[in-house]
């Protein structure tokens, strides 16, 4: 659903957003690259639909898909985004643990079911992926690494201030770590979105752990593909799962808002659970999943930041159309441009 702020003006006027743009996303691929000991990696656009890399998110969205014609019509995908091809990546690059790799990922997504304030057919992220070792696979660790992204995160809003500041922090010092069990406790009569408005609003920044199984209820909080993120792995304070999402409190819509996906990876035992669970067992005969099994990529973690996100909230966009050029349907754009809302 569309959201049109009240008295909605832009903080950057339109013809100066790409230099502020432009200016965030630079800053940004720095400090987050030397904070997690990150090295750049050029990114494919598209995979073999038979490798099992491409990312199926929750499990309905199609690929945009196309044939080869020299190759006897191969059929390849655009990429949903590059979870499983970073990890092959950092066994390629034989890239020791406690460092890692990032790269920018543009993909296609046409099958959100609502374009809004939030959702785009287009795809802008930063895609990490980081090696650990087998004594990393804990929530410690997990919460170690969001904390560091946190801080880069806040450091950004601070490096806005200083060049627009007209545009206030709004951060917490701290970002606050809950169980998607313990929200669902504590708001049980209340959809996973409520919840998450709701906890986004009470800390202006939240780590939602364990997202991809079932919780008591019967629910999932939200979904995950079975082969990237690990949810099902029981942890050390009695819960399951090792990933989670960065939310943050958009104070110009009023509502959560989520800037990052990430977790720690499967290892060979949660991969097997999870895809017994999803009965998706036959992902086993993959090349990527196969690599898996036998141990001949590295344990890691890994996660993805949006680009057009991150500005959005920076510089106080109303919506994601004004960091980031798309497809909009024309309703949208004449709605928005009548309420001050310029669509890229």
């Amino acid at each position: 659903m569309l959201i049109i702020p009240e008295n909605y003006k832009p903080t950057i006027v339109p013809e100066m957003s790409e230099d502020a743009l432009k200016l965030i996303k630079d800053k940004f691929e720095d400090d987050f690259s030397s904070a997690l000991r990150l090295r750049r990696v050029t990114a494919p656009l598209f995979v073999a639909a038979d490798t099992g890399i491409n990312d199926n998110l929750n499990g309905i969205e199609r690929p945009v898909s196309f044939g080869i014609k020299c190759m006897n019509d191969k059929k390849c995908e655009i990429v949903h985004s590059l979870a499983k091809w970073k990890r092959m990546k950092l066994g390629a690059y034989n890239i020791m643990p406690g460092y890692g790799l990032y790269t920018d990922m543009n993909a296609l997504r046409p099958d959100e079911e609502d374009l809004d304030n939030l959702h785009s057919v287009y795809v802008d992220q930063w895609d990490w992926e980081r090696s650990i070792r087998a004594s990393d696979r804990n929530l410690k660790y997990l919460k170690k690494t969001v904390k560091t992204i946190y801080t880069v995160l806040k450091d950004m809003e601070e490096f806005v201030y200083k060049r627009f500041p007209h545009i206030t922090p709004v951060l917490p010092d701290s970002i606050t770590f809950i169980q998607s069990e313990d929200l669902l406790k504590e708001y049980p009569d209340l959809s996973p979105f409520e919840r998450e408005n709701k906890v986004a609003e009470k800390y202006g920044a939240v780590f939602i752990i364990g997202i991809g199984g079932k919780l008591s209820n019967g629910v999932k909080h939200d979904g995950r593909a079975p082969d990237y993120d690990d949810w099902s792995t029981p942890t050390e304070n009695g819960y399951f799962g090792l990933n989670g999402d960065i939310i943050f409190w958009n104070p110009i819509l009023k509502r959560s808002f989520e800037i990052s996906s990430m977790g720690i990876r499967v290892d060979k035992e949660a991969l097997i659970h999870q895809l017994k669970e999803t009965d998706t067992m036959d992902r086993a005969e993959l090349p990527f999943h196969k690599a898996v099994l036998e141990d001949k990529i590295p344990l890691s973690i890994g996660g993805g930041i949006g680009q057009s996100r991150l500005c959005m909230f920076l510089l106080r966009m109303a919506h994601i159309g004004e960091s980031q050029s798309s497809i909009w349907p024309e309703d949208m754009v004449q709605k928005c441009t009548e309420n001050g809302i310029i669509l890229k």
